[in-house]
Formats: C-alpha cells, structure tokens, sequence
C-alpha cells in the first residue's frame, strides 16, 4: 500500500467538497441480534418479546450465530467499553471526525491527504440500532463512527508505518430502519485481544462531525468460526491464527465479562465477502457506565511486535 499523501488533481474530488457535502450525502443500510434485555418494567410492557428466531449458520463457512430480532422486539443495551488507546477521536491525539470526507461507505481505503488500501478479506459491516428510550424505535438519524485494525492488527494514524494512514474509519447516519453499513475488511486477531471492533453512537450527524459528546461508546466481538475459516483461507492473516488460538471471550479483557449484546452474527464465505451483522441496543447517555478492563492495556490487549499496545 502507499503511504505518500494523495496528489490533489485540478478537479474537486468527492472528498475534498467540504463538511456542507458531506452532511448532504447521508443514506446508509441492514440487521441484527436478539438478547432480551432487562431494561426496566416500562420498557418490556412497550416491547413486544414475540418473534425473535434463531438465526441459521452462515453457507459454507459455518460462522457463530447470534438471534435476529424482529420489528416490535427490544434488545439489551449494548454496554459501554473503552474506546482503547487508538480512537482518532480526538480523545487520544488525532481527531478524524472533523474530517471532510470521513463520512462515507466504504472505509477500505484512506482519504482526504493520504492514500492506501487496506487489503484483507472483503466484509460488509451492518449495525442496526435500537433507540432504548423511545419504546426500542429504530435509531433513524443517529451517527455511528467506527473503526478497527488491519490484517496486521495496527490502527491507522497510530500503528507502525501507517501513521500517514485513515483507512478503516467513517461514519454513517441510519436510515428510517436504523441500520448504517460499512464496506470494510475483516479485522485480525491481534496479541491480547478477541476480535473486534470498535464504534461510538451519536444522536446526529452533526455531533459526529464535530467529534463530541457520543451517546455510547463500544465495541463488536467477532464469532469464533468465521475468524478461523478466514484467517485459514488469506495467509495475510497468518499471524491471527495464532493469536487466535491464546485468547477466548472469557479471558478478554473487555468481553470477559459478559458479551451477550456484543456478539455479532457472520454470514458469507471468504472467497466471496463476509457480512457481520449486529443488533444495538442504545441507552440514554447517562445510562452508560463502563467496568473496569479485566486485563492489562485497558482494553487493548498487546500489540503486534514493534507496534505501542492497543
């Protein structure tokens, strides 16, 4: 991949037109997770609990499933968790929100002054919200950023010699259904950590952009099964495998204790793209408390050798 900055050209890129264009752009996309969520007598009165099935394994590449929920059907709130040490939030160093460009679909790729490609297995990421304090109503309108490491487990504009990288990071607005889909990678496995990523809820656009005040900070655990078959079909994800292999939900440092409204559910095959879909459940703001990380990093693991901890 390239890590020179991107030439500007006479013409006016896609990227390049500005916050104004960016907030005008905003359609997104798809679906889900059941854990029955205990969120107090008002709101199980007002969600119906029927409907909810269990959702099949994925063709082929038999991925871990969670449930699917259906229209009416309220999840658990997701809980909050450490953004980790590499946010580009602005909480820790750089602040990728304030972007031009960073709204956008497909995160495989760096914007704005920098250029490169991140490469890994193909994988559309789907995360359909749930407004937990308006009767479990989807969460149309609100931003969701997210991010997650490379195949070699390093975040961009942190990890090692892709610091002059923004790749694997945007935002998107839910549409009427409250789903945001990504274009992205699969993400690796790196020392320390269970697979994961990494996503912050706003109640707007506008909140996102300006790179505060999220409503829920947490992240996404990636099934087992599906980890194994696609870090065995690409060898770029050679050293997944092992680290795979030293880590389980329970000894994670975040998930360990508990992962039920984390989970999500993969489908699809590596030649072809993987899709990882998820259910979010989002509470008011000052519902959100986050425990203690179990483990050393606060809740980033250890990192791929030579590269700071995440």
């Amino acid at each position: 991949m390239t890590n020179s900055p991107r030439q500007h050209a006479d013409e006016l890129h896609e990227h390049d037109r500005g916050l104004s264009h960016d907030l005008k752009s905003m359609l997104s996309r798809r679906r889900a997770l059941f854990v029955f969520g205990a969120a107090g007598a008002t709101a199980l009165a007002a969600c119906s609990t029927a409907g909810s099935t269990a959702t099949p394994s994925s063709t082929g590449a038999a991925a871990t499933t969670a449930e699917t929920v259906s229209d009416g059907t309220c999840v658990a709130a997701a809980p909050q968790e450490t953004a980790g040490p590499y946010p580009g939030d602005g909480s820790n160093g750089p602040n990728v929100l304030v972007e031009s460009g960073i709204v956008r679909q497909d995160i495989r790729s760096s914007f704005g002054a920098y250029s490169g490609t991140a490469e890994g297995v193909a994988t559309t990421i789907e995360l359909r919200l749930q407004d937990l304090t308006k009767d479990c109503a989807a969460g149309a309108g609100m931003a969701v950023y997210l991010w997650h490491c490379d195949r070699d487990g390093e975040y961009s504009l942190y990890g090692q010699g892709i610091t002059e990288q923004n790749y694997l990071r945007g935002v998107q607005v839910a549409d009427s259904a409250g789903t945001v889909s990504f274009t992205s990678i699969f993400p690796a496995c790196y020392s320390g950590r269970w697979p994961h990523i990494h996503f912050e809820v706003f109640d707007s656009l506008e909140s996102a952009v300006a790179g505060e005040d999220a409503r829920l900070t947490s992240q996404i655990a990636v099934p087992q099964d599906a980890c194994t078959t696609v870090f065995a079909y690409d060898s770029g994800y050679a050293n997944s495998v092992g680290n795979l292999s030293k880590v389980s939900l329970d000894s994670d440092n975040v998930f360990g204790d508990g992962w039920d409204a984390e989970l999500a559910t993969v489908t699809g095959e590596p030649a072809t793209g993987m899709t990882i879909s998820i259910t979010i459940g989002v509470a008011e703001k000052s519902a959100n408390t986050q425990s203690a990380p179990s483990g050393p990093g606060g809740g980033g693991g250890q990192p791929p050798a030579g590269a700071p901890g995440r």
